[in-house]
């Protein structure tokens, strides 16, 4: 057997190796201490191997499932080996080889790799995320791209620079990544293979085999690159299922110029569909969300990873979700239609795949079913926009299919299929009469039972049946020697401490003919399961599009409910380089407001062609970052086609979003704070153009004074002469308002704050203008520093903005810092000539006066009088 498991894994690689023995999936070796660890369970040992104990732990086969989502959760592979044949099959085999019965090892093979990337099973995946997998091709200079959720079958083929490949890949948020093997800078868990899968002749041969067509002009233009990430796509895809493709639909080519581009430093600033620590809580996409579906949640997300750019399609989107918004009686109809659906997408994507249950078969159908209803109520609506006529033809479904099924099919599919039980009386009346015959021959062995009981007096004699001997009578022991006899008509089969069970003839009969009927019942529902799956494989497509027209409508709706429910408005979304927002709210900010009770402070935006770069000052926590952050988000809200929390929004469109918001580091990459700020910096100024929004906040701030604001002046001179985009830019450098006076298209903005009885007030509100001051050090009291501390740097700070007076501030004298560092340190001499006074002073040889008089002293003394 460790000859087989060895050989075994090999074959796994580097994947945990699942051994089917029996009820239970066994892991041995070093899989079995990884294994052990995630799933928290206890590692035994079996045997030996080279002399040593072989560590172990397994899992049972009816729950393997929930064992594997956390395996793969804890970044784990696990390749499936399952017995290939019966014990009595290996018997018959080792006859034939001519070896020992008694050591005849049941055959095993691995029938498929479980990854992160390629799962389908409704346990495994998260039913409102896309569960992507991805392959990268570099040809001479370009990176292409191959994306598939084969949950749903939807694929995509793309192409892009080396330098974009990073940005492309945020926004997919692959779950895995395939790389041909070699490549240098091969992203962070890519799994590598062979090189040579990553061809684009092999992509193009195995696209055109799989949809079946000559050529794939149809689907689109494909690059050399596309193809060649296709290739390797669908090698790794041909491993993993092991022969087994899942669903595919025809793949999509997209140029990326349709989409707004955001690289992955902006993705993760701007928290869009997984929060800073983590989690879809805190995320934009949790606060916008109100689908009732699984896949409208998951067509949301993908909205707002890529929004649009074009105007008349961010229109269409805008259109729907605006009539959908003015009749609410219409919309909840629609929702209340939506919730009871099933996800149909991901049930054709299990069917397909072979991996399908009954259950599955019985979602399609009512899925279809349930969107041609809707489709009929909604061509009963008045003044339907654009969209909703584009995507009603698509709730047809396969008319057919759901008809076809609904005969076929009970009311509540099994899960299982073994067993039968999933195909309609009536369908099959050859399949009826094997149930009749089978239902009769029961109820003819309680009728023998009741014989038995009257022939032999055995009152407690009874019929019974398990999977080791079929069907045997039972009696208690007592009564055991009166059915011996010769002449009994009882065979006797087996003694146990408390009854004997026995057979007979006419229940031998009874038995083979429930047997024999139930054996040709099942067969004959599988027949049909198979039949009702080609079906289904041969309307995969306009499935799918129903699928997908059911999302979209969804999505529209949830987006008009979750207007309607804080006041969001509809975007005007407009050619011209402008943005104007009135009352804009941060979304994520003011739904964790609303649950303490407290309110959200609106501000304006308004840039324009004469005043589209904002310099932004204020104290730390007065709101600067919410609101460069909000306006980045009604900006992505709007061209995703969603309204935004605005009491009016008119925004002209971006090609490109940038966010520099917030300090961290990436010590894995050996990059400082200050370091990840430069290059997310530099990443904008070398990629935004004067169509892209820009927010900025505190650049510079990572670095000694000194330098950070040289380069902090430079950027805004860069963002507003070279680049000429939109910008929102905060700062703490007071001295940047000089830049007013050069930069025409430069205002001054500041957060409000208030010092009242020492404590800081917090506004929050955006007025024109510059900040006075900081308030750093009311920050830091109120964040709960020491007094003493707050005490001894408000002396300081005292002494610094002398000198900056005297100077002229930072930007006229920068040279006079030693002079105020001499400052501090005569200070510091004087304190200590103070203190020695202090304690050679004999106080309880002091009088009231003399005591009163040396206090007035050493005050004169430290200058405080």
């Amino acid at each position: 057997m460790m000859a087989q498991y060895l050989a075994l894994k090999e074959q796994a690689g580097d994947c945990l190796l699942f051994y089917r023995m029996g009820d239970f999936f066994e892991l041995f070796f070093d899989d079995a201490k990884v294994a052990a660890g995630v799933l928290d369970i206890a590692l035994t040992t079996r045997g030996e191997h080279g002399g040593e104990p072989v560590p172990m732990c397994g899992v049972p086969v009816h729950s393997a499932e929930g064992y594997l989502a956390r395996l793969i959760k804890g970044g784990c592979r696990v390749a499936i080996a399952e017995q290939v044949e019966t014990p009595e099959e290996a018997k018959a085999r080792a006859k034939r080889e001519g070896t020992p019965v008694s050591k005849a090892l049941v055959a095993r093979d691995i029938v498929r790799f479980v990854t992160a990337g390629t799962l389908t099973e409704e346990a495994l995946l998260e039913p409102r995320r896309a569960n992507v997998l991805a392959a990268i091709a570099p040809v001479r200079g370009s990176v292409g791209v191959a994306s598939v959720d084969i949950s749903t079958g939807r694929m995509e083929l793309e192409e892009c620079g080396e330098g974009a490949l990073g940005a492309l890949l945020a926004r997919l948020g692959a779950s895995e990544v395939i790389a041909p093997e070699g490549r240098v800078d091969t992203p962070d868990g890519a799994i590598e293979r062979d090189a040579r899968e990553f061809s684009s002749e092999s992509g193009d041969k195995r696209l055109r085999a799989i949809h079946e067509v000559a050529t794939l002009d149809a689907f689109g233009t494909f690059s050399r690159p596309m193809l060649a990430a296709a290739g390797g796509l669908l090698a790794y895809l041909d491993h993993v299922g092991r022969g087994t493709m899942p669903l595919l639909l025809p793949p999509v080519a997209r140029d990326g110029e349709g989409t707004l581009a955001m690289d992955a430093a902006t993705r993760s600033s701007l928290e869009i569909l997984e929060a800073q620590g983590g989690g879809r809580r805190g995320s934009l996409v949790a606060a916008v969300d109100r689908c009732v579906t699984g896949a409208g949640a998951r067509q949301l997300a993908e909205d707002l990873s890529a929004p649009l750019t074009d105007r008349a399609a961010i229109g269409e989107r805008l259109a729907l979700v605006g009539w959908l918004h003015e009749d609410q009686l219409l919309r909840d109809e629609v929702r209340t239609a939506l919730k009871s659906l099933p996800d149909i997408g991901r049930a054709l994507g299990r069917v397909v795949a072979g991996r399908g249950s009954p259950r599955d078969l019985g979602q399609l159908r009512d899925g279809l079913g349930m969107a041609r209803q809707l489709r009929d109520r909604l061509r009963q609506a008045e003044d339907r926009p654009p969209l909703l006529d584009a995507l009603l033809p698509d709730l047809a479904g396969h008319g057919a299919l759901a008809d076809h099924y609904g005969r076929a099919l009970v009311t509540t599919p099994p899960t299982e299929r073994a067993k039968g039980g999933f195909i309609a009386e009536g369908y099959d009346h050859a399949l009826d009469d094997l149930r009749q015959t089978s239902g009769n021959a029961r109820r003819a062995i309680a009728a023998l039972e009741a014989k038995y009981r009257d022939e032999t007096g055995v009152g407690s004699l009874k019929i019974k049946h398990n999977g080791v001997l079929g069907y045997f009578i039972e009696v208690p022991a007592r009564h055991g020697d009166a059915l011996m006899a010769a002449d009994s008509g009882f065979t006797h089969r087996q003694t146990l401490a408390n009854a004997v069970r026995f057979n007979s003839l006419h229940l031998h009969e009874e038995a083979s003919r429930i047997a024999e009927a139930g054996v040709h019942a099942l067969a004959a529902e599988e027949a049909h399961f198979e039949e009702l799956v080609e079906e289904a494989v041969a309307a995969r497509e306009a499935i799918a599009r129903t699928a997908a027209a059911l999302a979209r409508i969804d999505v529209a709706a949830g987006n008009a409910e979750r207007a309607a429910e804080d006041g969001w408005t509809m975007p005007e979304v407009v050619d011209a380089p402008c943005l104007e927002i009135e009352g804009g709210r941060h979304p994520v900010v003011e739904a964790a407001l609303a649950g303490s009770g407290e309110r959200f402070v609106a501000n304006d935006c308004t840039l324009s062609e004469t005043d589209r770069l904002w310099l932004v000052g204020g104290p730390n926590m007065g709101g600067k970052s919410t609101f460069l952050r909000q306006n980045a988000l009604i900006v992505l809200l709007a061209q995703a086609g969603c309204f935004v929390p605005a009491s009016a929004a008119r925004i002209g469109l971006v090609d490109r979003l940038f966010s520099r918001v917030g300090a961290s580091d990436n010590l894995a990459r050996g990059r400082s704070t200050f370091m990840v700020e430069m290059v997310e910096t530099a990443a904008i100024l070398s990629q935004a153009t004067e169509r892209s929004f820009v927010i900025l906040d505190e650049v510079g701030r990572g670095t000694s004074t000194y330098d950070g604001l040289a380069l902090a002046w430079a950027v805004v001179e860069a963002v507003h002469d070279t680049i000429a985009c939109r910008c929102l830019f905060a700062t703490h450098y007071h001295e940047l308002a000089l830049l007013a006076d050069r930069c025409e298209a430069l205002s001054l903005h500041h957060v409000r704050a208030r010092e009242w009885k020492g404590d800081l007030v917090l506004l929050h509100e955006v007025a024109e203008g510059s900040a006075d001051r900081s308030y750093g050090l009311a920050v830091a009291k109120l964040a709960g520093v020491p007094a003493a501390v707050v005490k001894r740097a408000r002396s300081v700070l005292d002494k610094l903005e002398r000198g900056r007076a005297e100077t002229g501030g930072i930007a006229a004298g920068l040279g006079d810092l030693p002079l105020f560092a001499a400052a501090v340190e005569a200070e510091e001499e004087q304190c200590d000539t103070l203190r020695d006074e202090l304690r050679a002073l004999d106080i309880d040889a002091l009088s009231p006066r003399d005591a009163l008089e040396k206090l007035y002293e050493l005050k004169r003394e430290a200058g405080e009088r």
